[in-house]
């Protein structure tokens, strides 16, 4: 889930947790840019932050630093 006030944010692969538009920006092969609001999908799905696409659960698991898991 995004935080702040419903637009976009960015979110460290490495760590998990929000990082700043700035940093975001400057760190785009390890942070990815979430959308505000709720995706409509269920059970968690990895995503590539040097792509931006979804990859598989193996993947996302083999790829902790690059990939986040999104709920």
């Amino acid at each position: 889930m995004s935080k702040g006030n419903g637009g976009s944010s960015y979110r460290s692969a490495i760590s998990g947790r929000y990082v700043t538009t700035s940093h975001g920006k400057a760190s785009p092969r390890t942070t990815v840019k979430e959308s505000g609001g709720k995706s409509g999908s269920s059970g968690d799905h990895y995503r590539s932050a040097i792509s931006g696409r979804y990859v598989t659960t193996a993947h996302g698991k083999a790829s902790p630093h690059t990939t986040v898991k999104e709920s």
